[in-house]
């Protein structure tokens, strides 16, 4: 056979994978009120058409982490049942073939997900999550068919779910990713289902709690499924690019600011189709103009996320003020001294005891915990918007308060202080512990309390009084904390024994929303119950 004849029996696919998107549809951040450059699945339907119109066979699938992340997925869109999601229009007007389940999917409890199995024009992927009586919640595989080759997409997503929204999938049970994978790729091998397999799978490279295990580490699925020709990868939202024997591994950062290419080409000599050369590259959407199609197609669902900013959270009376709930009289945020890590976790500030305050109005609880979820979070001096309650707290947590004792307080407090490395003998400024990441570092009001960095973790607490009183282990207080905590710490490490007694029905944020609202105008406050000793 010559070269040519040899050429045209190979045939060239482009597997595009988008990952973490988190709702960002149009291209455009709602808590600042901004358009971006870089990011958006607009930007991507754009790349996507663009491939496509050259006469690419191009196949497009999702790793999970879509349908959550913005006030249009958590605020409007997810709580608006009687209406098609405008991301699964979105998806389904761009031609994707399949769709894995992120563990963010699960946040809004299983209807949400039953919701969009239905909407969507193609499956939605989750070989490894069952109900408790055996039957598979979601498919584990889909069959595409291009040019008579058969490409088997499987889908993986995070077992850490019931970690995190324990309470909101009590009737799942998840399976391990890597002998989940296994097995499936297995069977659709000896069946000769597939003469290509894809695997989809929602987690990043490393363990990120099961590191005997391995059973949330998409490195281990490349080691037990050698046969997998493509690997995606996702959730940590960092950029992945690498190969493990046969396998192509890639995965993107989020919010659409970049997409894993998969080129596959395939031999069609012989009896089965044969992969004979597999690349993976990272495109960046930077720079790329949004598809207009597109953004026409999803105008109406970002024109009424903008209304329910300008009337303040979904509320009217605050839409003749042009969405302004009231006022900070200063700034909230104090400057940050050290490089590294911002004032707000070095200290008590204004922004902390905003939140704990309005979580203790709400709940009655006697010790409020809570983070500070980004580095930059602040309330600028003038009015307020529920952009800025955003910006301070864009989880759509609710709450919950648990009856813990003086020694389990302490346990959390240990747990939680672990985010910073010891304090050594020439050290020039406090670090943190890696491992450690600052979400998972709270603060706590209702007691008075020090964090000795000179102690090695686990002993660093230290002073703890609650109410003028030295807290005694066999004490009781009532914990107000959010649901994702009380789930992936304080029940998953078995700090707390009893079980949460209190649920809110509005979210955190919504309680914050109500507290600025009743005041008018909020004037930073600092409770100074905590600090930070055994430093130079």
């Amino acid at each position: 056979m010559n070269e040519l004849a040899a050429a045209c029996n190979k045939i060239n696919i482009v597997i595009i994978a988008t990952s973490d998107v988190h709702g960002n549809l149009w291209g455009y951040r709602y808590e600042d009120g901004l358009d971006t450059t870089n990011d958006g699945l607009a930007r991507v339907a754009s790349y996507v058409r663009e491939l496509r119109q050259s006469g690419a066979e191009v196949l497009l699938i999702d790793n999970g982490d879509v349908f959550q992340g913005n006030m249009l997925t958590d605020d409007v869109y997810n709580k608006r049942p009687d209406v098609v999601h405008p991301v699964s229009v979105a998806l389904n007007s761009m031609g994707y073939a399949a769709m894995t389940l992120g563990n963010h999917e699960f946040n809004f409890g299983l209807g949400l997900i039953e919701r969009i199995k239905q909407e969507l024009n193609f499956p939605v992927l989750a070989a490894n999550a069952w109900y408790s009586n055996g039957e598979a919640f979601a498919e584990p595989y889909i069959i595409v068919e291009v040019k008579g080759i058969k490409i088997a997409v499987i889908g993986l997503t995070n077992p850490n779910v019931p970690r995190w929204d324990g309470g909101k999938v009590e009737g799942l049970r998840f399976g391990h990713m890597a002998e989940t994978g296994q097995k499936v790729a297995a069977s659709l091998r000896a069946e000769g289902k597939a003469d290509i397999i894809v695997i989809s799978a929602h987690a990043g490279m490393v363990a990120e709690f099961d590191e005997d295990g391995g059973s949330d580490a998409a490195e281990r699925i490349a080691e037990l499924v050698p046969e997998a020709d493509v690997l995606m990868v996702g959730h940590m939202h960092i950029t992945v690019n690498q190969r493990m024997g046969n396998t192509v591994i890639g995965g993107p950062r989020d919010r659409g600011r970049e997409v894993v290419r998969f080129d596959l080409t395939v031999d069609l000599d012989g009896e089965q189709p044969q992969v004979v050369n597999r690349e993976a590259a990272v495109v960046d959407m930077a720079g790329r103009e949004p598809d207009p199609e597109f953004r026409s197609l999803v105008t109406e669902a970002h024109e009424e996320t903008l209304r329910f900013i300008a009337q303040g959270g979904g509320g009217t009376s605050a839409e003749a003020d042009g969405g302004v709930l009231g006022y900070a009289a200063a700034d909230f945020q104090p400057p940050d001294e050290n490089a590294d890590i911002p004032a707000g976790r070095l200290m008590d500030t204004a922004v902390i005891t905003l939140i704990q305050k309005a979580m203790l109005q709400a709940s009655g609880a006697d010790v409020a915990a809570t983070s500070l979820f980004a580095d930059k979070a602040d309330l600028k001096q003038g009015p307020l918007t529920y952009a800025d309650v955003y910006r301070i707290y864009p989880f759509d947590n609710v709450l919950y308060v648990v009856t813990v004792t003086g020694k389990e307080m302490k346990a959390y407090m240990e747990a939680s202080a672990t985010h910073f490395k010891q304090w050594r003998p020439g050290d020039l400024a406090i670090t943190t512990d890696p491992d450690v990441p600052s979400y998972l570092y709270d603060m706590f009001a209702g007691i008075d309390y020090q964090i000795d960095l000179s102690q090695p973790p686990g002993q660093r607490i230290i002073n703890v009084r609650f109410q003028g009183k030295p807290l005694a282990d066999t004490g009781r207080l009532q914990l107000a904390v959010n649901n994702y905590r009380y789930s992936s710490l304080l029940k998953a490490s078995k700090l707390v024994s009893a079980n949460k007694h209190w649920e809110s029905e509005c979210s955190v944020r919504d309680m914050l929303v109500s507290y600025i609202r009743e005041r008018k105008t909020i004037s930073p406050e600092v409770d100074n119950n905590w600090s930070i000793v055994g430093i130079n």
